[in-house]
């Protein structure tokens, strides 16, 4: 008997699966590539506020809420019996992808800032995740409920109706999203990486940003540095060896 799950099933549970899979094997990386870590062995748990129990279960419930929202909004939109929505040609599944990249990329950087400008917002809500002065894979959905539902959730949803992509479109979206995300909280500066190369927004571009000092600048989250660019808060940095090992992300200008 073929077992037959939709599109849009697996755009809600393929992420969560993709989020801790890879998060995964970027931790077993830095377990045992030490010389390519942006800060020292032990680092996280001097430094960071949370512990790791109270991000596994922050990062869970960011997910359940988002698995449940994502539920109810296709029910919503589609019913029970929908039928499978028809898959547009690749370059236009590409432009598409593009749209809402920029889409999510322009709401969660207007969210962010807003959520550092504002003081009671930064303290009642933002600081859950700055709570992480050292940064790392898993953590990188670790959020205050209230800032995963609105940049998360609301900018994903944003960008896939804007973009106009398919179920099966934002399967890949959404799992890219959240690689990329992993990739900017690793805290490994991988030369071989290719979203390091790809990207300038990468590992030591948001690592500035977690800085008890830098939190005023690189804002820009998760794909492009535009919006840092065109409002002023880009901090232009340099990635140096550490002593002692490692590399470590400074910033080029007093901050």
């Amino acid at each position: 008997m073929a077992f037959n799950v939709s599109d849009e099933v697996l755009s809600v549970y393929v992420p969560v699966m993709v989020y801790w899979t890879v998060a995964a094997i970027y931790t077993f990386i830095g377990t045992y590539l030490e010389d390519y870590r942006l800060h020292p062995v032990g680092a996280e748990e001097k430094q960071n506020v949370a512990t790791k129990a109270q991000v596994i279960r922050g990062v869970l419930y960011q997910q359940i809420g988002q698995i449940v929202m994502q539920t109810l909004v296709t029910k919503m939109l589609i019913g029970d019996g929908g039928g499978e929505t028809k898959q547009p040609p690749f370059l236009i599944c590409l432009c598409q992808f593009f749209i809402a990249m920029v889409v999510l990329d322009l709401w969660q950087y207007l969210g962010h800032i807003y959520l550092h400008v504002n003081k009671f917002m930064y303290k009642h809500i933002h600081s859950w995740h700055h709570a992480l002065v050292v940064p790392y894979a898993w953590g990188a959905f670790y959020n205050h409920p209230l800032e995963g539902f609105i940049l998360d959730t609301i900018g994903g949803g944003l960008a896939y109706l804007i973009s106009g992509m398919t179920p099966r479109t934002s399967i890949f979206f959404y799992s890219f999203a959240s690689i990329k995300s992993i990739d900017m909280h690793s805290s490994l500066y991988l030369p071989w990486n290719p979203l390091r190369l790809c990207f300038r927004n990468n590992v030591a571009y948001h690592d500035i940003h977690h800085r008890l000092k830098g939190s005023k600048y690189n804002y820009a989250q998760p794909f492009f540095m535009s919006w840092d660019l065109v409002f002023g808060t880009y901090m232009p940095f340099s990635v140096e060896k550490r002593e002692g090992g490692g590399f470590e992300a400074r910033p080029l200008k007093d901050m």
